[in-house]
């Protein structure tokens, strides 16, 4: 239980004090924001503050913090410390500069700021990254509402198989219209309703889990080593609990949704409460669950191996929550979670595609043009998915792979930022070598062979890959120094626009 408020506390202290300093450096002002500056009806309005923060949250706040954490807290207690600490210095900062950098620059996407701080040619690497993310995004984000909301059901001839495809069919639909319609139209409505359910949600489960807390594992001080071994698959910390855990700690995705919100502010001083106090409250939302979820496993460790998270959610919610009302007003809040995060990462692949290609998007024949294609794709994801006897797995692993990578391209863009604009740029360096070596140890260690179920990767033995990856990830950093000080003395290039 210790273990658990201490982490809790440094989310809180975190937005206070680090916040205010991330803040700082950045130093926001009163000039003109692209809602303002260039409104275009569509994706470029003014939108109630209160409106921004709630759709950041529910943007970004996908089935990470509930069904990432549950699977993350297999590697014991030092979640409740590594969750907040990361959190804080990582995917807060990650997540408010992700939004005021494009909040400069007319709310461009990451892969247009790639293109202007990185460069060409690495700009479609990041395009052909954050693409293919975003429709693993999309087609997760649908699979796994879907499973949640079917039930064994029977009737006539409506099985529980027909029931699934029936649910995917009207998620399907509702991204659809929220990818296609003026956000305002759609999302600034309906927001507020998803709003409350997880709030609801998560409350529930927060105060059926009080009398719980004291049963919680707490860290081993006196034998730290014993901590990195606690995962029952013998899974290494480094780098699995950050690929495990992608939406507590750190998130690349929600690069793809600050610039949906950047779009939508009034002003640049808000910036710090909607995009680095949101993730810092889906940080909180993952501490809950993620407590959740170390609880179930002492009650049943057969849930540890062989039980998908989603099963693992459902055992949760039905052991702390008898009330059969109350537990599918918490299911259907989680389930809330996947789909306002699934809906705008179609709706960010749209616009990303726009941008570069410079196809305006304030006409509907436009916008239609760019999301039937991105949704016959998406489709084409979930339909092998399916019908492949372990095709979710495989597509989750790669989900979780390149979600981190965009993370890293993010990343990256906010380092050689701050570097042209002569700020202290070492509170993204750090980052972005961290994520940078997480991920390419990753794929050099992951195969079929070294860990089951992975996706195939180089399987270099374990401190080969580590090895590997610090330099690897050292060079990259030398090469964004080098790049934003270039920037920094190009007279004719100017970081804001």
């Amino acid at each position: 239980m210790l273990t658990f408020f201490i982490g809790i506390l440094i989310l809180v202290l975190g937005y206070f004090f680090y916040g205010r300093f991330v803040e700082r450096v950045f130093a926001p002002d009163d000039r003109e924001v692209p809602a303002i500056k260039n409104p275009d009806g569509v994706d470029r309005l003014v939108l109630p503050h209160w409106k921004n923060m709630l759709i950041q949250l529910l943007n970004i706040a996908g089935i990470g913090p509930v069904i990432g954490v549950i699977l993350g807290i297999k590697f014991g207690p030092i979640v409740f410390l590594a969750l907040p600490i990361g959190n804080v210095l990582g995917g807060a900062l990650h997540d408010y500069f992700s939004g005021m950098i494009s909040m400069r620059n007319n709310g461009k996407n990451v892969p247009a700021l790639a293109e202007k701080f990185l460069g060409n040619v690495p700009s479609k690497i990041v395009m052909l990254f954050i693409a293919i993310a975003l429709l693993f995004v999309g087609a997760v984000f649908t699979n796994t509402p879907a499973s949640l909301l079917n039930m064994p059901v029977v009737v006539g001839d409506l099985s529980s198989k027909t029931f699934f495809w029936a649910m995917v069919g009207v998620i399907f639909l509702y991204y659809f219209i929220s990818t296609f319609f003026p956000i305002d139209k759609v999302i600034g409505k309906i927001y507020p309703i998803f709003g409350g359910m997880l709030i609801f949600a998560s409350v529930a489960i927060f105060i059926a889990l009080l009398p719980k807390f004291f049963l919680l594992e707490e860290i081993n001080l006196l034998n730290m080593a014993s901590e990195f071994h606690k995962h029952p698959e013998g899974q290494p910390i480094i780098p699995m609990l950050f690929v495990t855990i992608a939406c507590g700690i750190i998130s690349g995705f929600h690069s793809t949704q600050s610039p949906i919100v950047a779009r939508t502010e009034k002003t640049e001083r808000t910036g710090r409460q909607t995009f680095y106090g949101m993730m810092i409250l889906e940080g909180l939302i993952g501490m809950i669950w993620a407590a959740g979820g170390m609880f179930i496993y002492q009650q049943n460790p057969a849930l540890l191996s062989g039980v998908s998270g989603v099963g693992v959610l459902n055992e949760l919610v039905s052991t702390v929550i008898p009330l059969k009302f109350v537990s599918w007003m918490v299911i259907i809040g989680v389930v809330v979670l996947a789909i306002t995060s699934g809906d705008t990462s179609l709706r960010s692949l749209r616009l990303t595609i726009s941008e570069l290609f410079r196809f305006d998007q304030s006409k509907a024949k436009n916008r239609l043009l760019l999301t039937l294609p991105i949704f016959a794709l998406c489709f084409v994801l979930i339909l092998w998915s399916n019908l492949n006897p372990n095709g979710f797995n495989i597509l989750w692993n790669y989900f979780s792979w390149s979600n981190q990578v965009m993370a890293v391209c993010s990343l990256c863009v906010t380092t050689v930022y701050l570097i042209s604009k002569k700020k202290n740029f070492w509170i993204a360096l750090f980052p972005t070598y961290f994520m940078t070596f997480i991920v390419l140890a990753y794929i050099l260690w992951v195969s079929p062979e070294n860990l089951k179920g992975a996706p195939v990767g180089f399987g270099l033995p374990y401190f080969v890959a580590l090895a590997l990856a610090a330099v690897f990830a050292l060079v990259l950093i030398l090469a964004l120094v080098k790049r934003g000080k270039n920037l920094s003395r190009d007279k004719s290039f100017s970081a804001d626009e």
